[in-house]
């Protein structure tokens, strides 16, 4: 168990990178504006969400690498892309190149939510599997967190902090790089490859003590079964896990997560807060995230991932109605801060743990890593558009509306893990794979 937990947790470092790279360009937002004299327009577009469209592209095309040249090398070309656009970015001097080093580290983060889930899924064993791809998201809130405190520890190093700022993730970044080349690969990735040897070698490290023939034997028979260069996750059998890895995608960005996080001190300045309790407000915020996510990680595997998206669910309406109720009769004071915290612990026990995990699971081994593209693209997607249209949805149907309209999402997603949502929690990926995919 001791290698599996080490090299899960490598992998997952990448997640640390995405959500560090993800939240760092809001300390130096208004500094940018000011040094580039840029328009609103063209600062909220170009300079600040080019990163989120080399997300966007990075998992839509996360899949061809992970296929092609393997998950640990598409791993190790992340940190590479990471570190080049920490640096890059930090020594700019004109809004176009710095856009164009986001873009760089925005294909990273794109790529990293296909391989790294898709790496430790294959070599988790089923009963610590939502565990170990669990540290994912576990490091993508922490990355949060010490972006948030790292910009505020940094906010004062000179006129040009903002170099500080979005380069020293280059630091993290070199240093997952070299420990990402020390995994193995994929033992489910070689065996599609025909390197039988190879995989044999890996997983004796894996699982010493267990029956390595019959493990293989096993992983064969299930790929043979779907091993065509004609097969594709949008043939008719695959139509179950590619509607799962949707829903679930499409639910976790209407619950308004990300417009939440990008855009939280100006919610708690509609809701009547001062400006003070701005910064104040986003490290808790990632605090709160932190030991949720952490409380959602320990159960994940004892209570399963419906019961996770249940808790979640019920929570999510709960705080979003209240958040939307809250802003229709102008409640005063702490009331939406309160509510937006029970959110926050929402959102990180049920969806923020369970998502990573599920859209590994549910796709065989040799469609894995387009299943997980297709999921986590339509996630990106939703979370480039859902964020951008907010100040306008402000504007015009106000706040309360926007939350009322999320809260009633969130009844659908109450109604998707009841009825059409599996149980995945302890099935071998093998078996998953029988039970999900209709034979033609």
């Amino acid at each position: 168990m001791n290698k599996i937990l080490i090299w899960s947790i490598i992998v997952a470092m990448a997640g640390f990178l995405f959500g560090f790279d993800t939240v760092v360009i809001s300390g130096a937002d208004q500094q940018l504006q000011n040094l580039w004299g840029s328009s609103d327009v063209f600062h909220g577009s170009v300079v600040m969400a080019m990163a989120l469209w080399g997300t966007v592209v990075g998992a839509m095309f996360g899949g061809i690498p992970t296929n092609k040249i393997g998950r640990k090398n598409t791993l190790v070309w992340i940190g590479v892309l990471y570190t080049v656009s920490a640096l890059g970015s930090s020594l700019v001097n004109d809004p176009y190149t710095f856009a164009f080093f986001r873009f760089i580290g925005g294909l990273g983060v794109g790529a990293s939510t296909v391989a790294a889930p898709a790496y430790v899924s294959e070599i988790a064993p089923a009963k610590d599997r939502g565990r170990l791809v669990g540290f994912y998201q576990f490091n993508i809130v922490l990355g949060i967190l010490i972006a948030f405190l790292s910009n505020y520890l940094l906010s004062n190093v000179g006129e040009h902090a903002w170099r500080w700022m979005v380069g020293v993730e280059a630091i993290p970044a070199f240093i997952y790089t070299l420990l990402v080349l020390t995994v193995p690969k994929s033992p489910r990735w070689l065996l599609l490859q025909g390197r039988r040897k190879e995989a044999h070698k890996v997983l004796e490290q894996l699982y010493p003590d267990d029956d390595i023939e019959k493990i293989m034997t096993d992983i064969e028979e299930s790929q043979k079964d779907h091993h065509s260069s004609k097969e594709h996750i949008f043939m008719k059998k695959y139509r179950f896990p590619l509607i799962l890895a949707f829903l679930i995608a499409f639910f976790n960005q209407f619950s308004g997560i990300n417009a939440f996080l990008y855009y939280a001190p100006r919610i708690f300045q509609e809701a009547g807060l001062g400006e003070s309790t701005a910064l104040l407000s986003s490290i808790g915020i990632g605090v709160t995230n932190m030991v949720f996510t952490l409380i959602g990680i320990s159960l994940i595997d004892k209570l399963g991932r419906k019961k996770l998206m249940y808790i979640g669910s019920v929570g999510y309406i709960l705080s979003l109605s209240l958040v939307a109720m809250a802003f229709f009769f102008e409640w005063e004071g702490m009331f939406v801060p309160i509510f937006l915290f029970v959110f926050i612990a929402s959102h990180a026990i049920g969806q923020g743990t369970v998502i990573w995990v599920f859209i590994s699971e549910v796709f065989p081994d040799q469609l894995r890593a387009s299943g997980q593209s297709f999921g986590t693209s339509t996630h990106w997607v939703l979370a480039a558009i859902i964020p951008s249209m907010v100040p306008f949805l402000f504007g015009t149907i106000g706040a309360g509306t926007v939350f009322a309209i999320f809260a009633f999402m969130m009844v659908l997603q109450l109604l998707f893990v009841r009825f059409i949502m599996p149980e995945t929690k302890g099935v071998p990926l093998e078996e998953l794979e029988k039970i999900l995919t209709k034979s033609e």
